[in-house]
């Protein structure tokens, strides 16, 4: 079992894009994986994108603004975009990874880049034959609960789980599973809004039933 070491990140979702957008990033991603394997590059490709989603580098371009919002926004054309991907990645980056974005850029489609960092991130855990599970819990989680969650993964997926961890105390007890678009709630508020919603069920089969009672008196 794997403890990822980044927070649970909405850019790093595929669910959040676009479908059009995820179509095409899932293209991109996919033909990037493949040359990350022939390189033998496939986890640092993955330390690029995560280095670019915590923004590095903004520091010492001293850049006014963040250099994702600025690689991703469109706020330069193409020409000077190439030079500032040099600048801030050459040197400091996989050059694979350089690459890539000189390509994003030289058809015009670095503004998918967090879809494509998010469909990268999802290729290369099923390549690996790894799942990741985002975990919410009302406390953290204890290693057996750990334990419980990755052996229920395994037995379900047959993938070795990767566990994004994050503490609600809203939750009031219990926790949540999300496996992709698959939620699991074993909340104590889900459970308390079950039992409602049952016992508003119920009530109005009782009332329902009382009226057919009188109904049929009349």
């Amino acid at each position: 079992m794997h403890k990822d070491e980044f927070a649970f990140d909405p850019t790093r979702a595929p669910s959040v894009f676009d479908i059009d957008v995820l179509g095409l990033a899932r293209v991109y991603a996919q033909s990037l994986l493949n040359a990350a394997i022939a390189a033998g590059k496939v986890d640092e490709l993955q330390q690029a994108f995560d280095a670019l989603v915590g923004n590095p580098f903004a520091d010492r371009l001293a850049l006014g603004k963040d250099i994702l919002q600025l690689i991703a926004g469109g706020y330069l054309p193409r020409d000077k975009m190439k030079l500032l991907i040099d600048k801030a990645f050459t040197g400091r980056a996989e050059p694979l990874f350089v690459n890539f974005l000189q390509v994003l850029n030289g058809h015009e489609r670095l503004n998918i880049l967090r879809a494509v960092a998010a469909t990268y991130r999802e290729a290369r855990d099923k390549y690996a034959k790894r799942v990741r599970l985002q975990v919410r819990s009302a406390v953290p989680l204890t290693e057996k609960e750990r334990a419980d969650i990755a052996a229920m993964a395994r037995e379900r997926f047959h993938m070795d789980p990767i566990l994004v961890e994050s503490v609600d105390p809203e939750l009031l007890g219990g926790l949540q599973v999300q496996i992709g678009d698959r939620l699991v709630d074993l909340s104590v508020r889900r459970r308390l809004e079950t039992i409602k919603n049952q016992m508003i069920e119920r009530s109005s089969h009782e009332i329902q039933r009382r009226r057919d009672s009188v109904g049929s008196q009349v």
